[in-house]
């Protein structure tokens, strides 16, 4: 009988200064942000959810930022940055919120920057170089 085993964690933990995480529970915004990240030459990993991002962020994935929807379905934007800030190896990597609306600037000051949707390539161009070397 085979055991069902969950491999090791990759042994690195350094940043990748080139790999951006998407964290967009919208199928559609998601692969276009993809997309477009990749077309800019970018490294993308992008999952549904901020428990798929923790997970893959524990299991060594270190990108330069992440950009986070805030309202998802299975962990919020405001859940995984909470659960982020709790772990110091992932503490540090900068998170820039992804939102839609109005909110009270105490909603928003635990993350490193906004991006308001429909996203502007300009300004998503502008954030990303400050946290990643193209």
């Amino acid at each position: 009988m085979t055991s069902l085993r969950r491999p090791s964690p990759l042994p690195t933990t350094s940043v990748r200064p080139n790999t951006v995480m998407v964290v967009e529970d919208n199928t559609a915004i998601r692969e276009g942000l993809t997309t477009l990240l990749e077309e800019e030459g970018h490294r993308v990993i992008a999952v549904a959810n901020g428990l798929e991002a923790l997970e893959q962020l524990r299991w060594g994935v270190k990108p330069c930022v992440i950009l986070l929807d805030l309202r998802m379905t299975v962990m919020t934007g405001w859940e995984f940055r909470a659960q982020q800030k709790q772990d110091p190896a992932l503490a540090a990597i900068p998170v820039v919120a992804m939102t839609t609306g109005r909110w009270k600037p105490e909603d928003l000051e635990d993350f490193a920057e906004r991006l308001e949707k429909p996203l502007d390539m300009d300004v998503l161009r502008t954030i990303i170089s400050r946290y990643c070397i193209s």
